[in-house]
């Protein structure tokens, strides 16, 4: 990244201003990854910093609950499935802070790009280099903060993705085949846990749908607002970076538009995607 003092001069910026944001981003980013098992473990009951130990309970805690025949969850499945919670809540909130970090640092660093007419070459080269990075890092924090807000709010449906996980167990590949039996024959009366499996498979997409929806809109926006922009400008590299800026906010939308349809498809109609995850296919 370009020196504190270049996007001083170029954004009108302190570079100490600079120079915070870029210490908190990468502590927040250090935070994302040690911190959210540690603090989901606080009160818990128990440790879970070792993931196999976590796949373990899980594997354990789903055939003992699909073998009581209850819907209702025994008391050392709840206890993974609000360890998870709180592990995706953490994680979306240190991922939401980084957003944030982030998404300052790329508004300077382009503001800075559009009033450095006036630098050298290399440092418009630099700024925009920078400028790209950082904007790729926040989009990626996007899809993070997505992720666990997904996460949290259908826990144990994430948690599913865990049953494949680990060394073949009889028990457990018995239960699976079970499962796989009552999704497939559908005109049987489904075991009270494949019901709420179901539900929560449903929630699990539903959110995720609602999110990408949101972050459509916000870039539809940001995408038509830089467009505008362009007009402020009459200095060609200006206008032609606002163009790219509008035409990339086009491109993310439209892709994240196909994850909103695709995930408000499942989420409408989740038995036959539930069944592919069993089945090896999600």
């Amino acid at each position: 990244m370009p020196q504190p003092s270049v996007l001083s001069r170029a954004a009108g910026v302190p570079g100490r201003v600079l120079a915070a944001l870029a210490a908190v981003a990468l502590a927040l980013g250090v935070a994302f990854v040690v911190a959210p098992s540690r603090l989901a473990a606080g009160g818990s009951g128990g440790d879970f910093d070792d993931r196999r130990q976590l796949v373990d309970a899980v594997h354990a805690e789903f055939v003992g609950w699909w073998r009581s025949g209850e819907a209702g969850f025994p008391p050392g499945l709840q206890r993974v499935v609000d360890y998870w919670f709180r592990y995706h809540l953490a994680k979306a909130v240190l991922a939401g802070a980084l957003l944030v970090v982030l998404g300052a640092l790329a508004v300077l660093l382009w503001r800075a790009l559009l009033r450095a007419g006036g630098l050298p070459a290399g440092t418009r080269a630099m700024l925009g280099a920078a400028g790209v990075l950082v904007t790729m890092l926040a989009l990626a924090a996007v899809a993070l903060v997505m992720a666990n807000v997904q996460g949290a709010a259908a826990p144990f449906a994430s948690l599913l993705s865990m049953l494949p996980d680990g060394p073949a167990d009889a028990r457990l590949a018995v239960t699976l085949a079970q499962v796989r039996h009552q999704l497939t024959d559908g005109g049987t009366a489904a075991a009270p846990a494949v019901a709420v499996m179901t539900d929560d498979f449903a929630r699990y997409h539903a959110v995720l749908a609602a999110l990408a929806a949101t972050v459509a809109v916000a870039l539809a926006a940001v995408g038509v607002r830089t467009w505008r922009a362009r007009a402020r400008f009459s200095e060609r590299p200006a206008r032609r970076l606002l163009g790219s800026l509008a035409a990339a906010s086009v491109l993310v939308f439209l892709a994240v538009l196909v994850v909103a349809v695709a995930n408000t498809g499942t989420a409408a109609d989740p038995a036959p995607a539930l069944l592919a995850f069993f089945e090896g296919g999600w």
